[in-house]
């Protein structure tokens, strides 16, 4: 079972149009609603591919309310914890060429006791987890330092755990040396505090977190493939993607093929290139099932090409 933890959930609204022209009134070709936030992500992933999954998340308001439902629609147990405020609504626009244009509300603000029941929810429905997911932004109210309370407790419970966020909550929490903290190339860029244009220098970024802290580093780097770096040294992969048309939640469904494959090695990384290489081709956030994986295509090696310059140099 793998248990994802979402501290900022959302419902995410997604419109397909032709063209995204300012101050126009644009009429949508398709338009969809997905439960949203990089947690809530990684569990539809895992449930997609028939696996086991709980979700911890504050809700609040009737956009709590259809968010679970959505959850419970998809075979998702929803562990919301109640929370004063509404769960947030994310708008995107996407365009045919794959250009997506996201408005993100800030959300609620969680109060000290909301925040510690969020974290007695992950206790009390961690016990059979295999691994636990912690993603996504922290929510107004909750101190950088949260995420690295939540880790330090699921390490004394025996759990591991995967880390998805950036900026102060990654750094914070790298000091309870999280089993695989999984940064793309701009989050990889800020934690070092220098531009990456290789993927050489993502590699050596990936290994400072490790230093910090960090037992694994599992880095998206988009179109340029994946890295895992870990204590038995580098792997690199990737895989064509035919049609980009939204890279919404490509990310999320990486970390989840990585989980569900052990967490661990070179075949688990194949699984996580597989799974995002899939979910680009889906519209809005719609997760990759099993039917949309194409493994054949993934190309994994300890031969990193260190030198390749990164498509979109972070």
């Amino acid at each position: 079972m793998i248990l994802t933890v979402t501290p900022n959930p959302s419902l995410d609204r997604t419109y397909e149009v032709p063209a995204l022209e300012r101050g126009a009134v644009l009429r949508a070709g398709t338009d969809r609603v997905d439960p949203g936030g990089k947690g809530v992500n990684v569990s539809r992933a895992v449930a997609a591919a028939g696996r086991r999954t709980v979700a911890v998340l504050p809700l609040g308001g009737p956009e709590g309310a259809l968010l679970a439902r959505l959850l419970g629609e998809l075979g998702i147990e929803a562990a919301g914890v109640p929370v004063a405020g509404s769960t947030r609504v994310n708008v995107a626009v996407a365009e045919p060429d794959g250009t997506l244009t996201k408005v993100n509300a800030g959300g609620p603000e969680l109060s000290g006791a909301e925040a510690e029941a969020v974290l007695e929810a992950v206790r009390t429905k961690s016990a059979d987890a295999d691994w636990i997911a912690c993603c996504g932004s922290l929510p107004r109210g909750l101190a950088p330092e949260w995420y690295a309370e939540l880790v330090a407790r699921a390490h004394r419970a025996g759990a591991r755990i995967a880390l998805d966020t950036s900026g102060p909550a990654l750094t914070a929490a790298l000091r309870e040396r999280p089993d695989v903290v999984k940064p793309n190339a701009e989050e990889l860029a800020r934690a070092v505090g220098r531009p990456l244009g290789t993927v050489g220098e993502a590699v050596k970024a990936a290994e400072e977190l490790r230093g910090l802290g960090a037992r694994a580093v599992l880095a998206s780097l988009g179109a340029d493939g994946q890295l895992l770096v870990d204590e038995t040294g580098t792997c690199f992969g990737a895989a064509p993607a035919a049609t980009v048309r939204s890279n919404v939640g490509a990310g999320d469904a990486s970390l989840a093929g990585f989980l569900a494959a052990g967490g661990s090695g070179p075949a688990a990384l194949a699984a996580a290139v597989a799974h995002g290489a899939a979910a680009v081709q889906l519209p809005g956030s719609a997760m990759p099932t099993p039917a949309d994986l194409d493994p054949s295509s993934v190309l994994i090696t300890e031969d990193v090409p260190l030198d390749r310059a990164l498509t979109e140099p972070v």
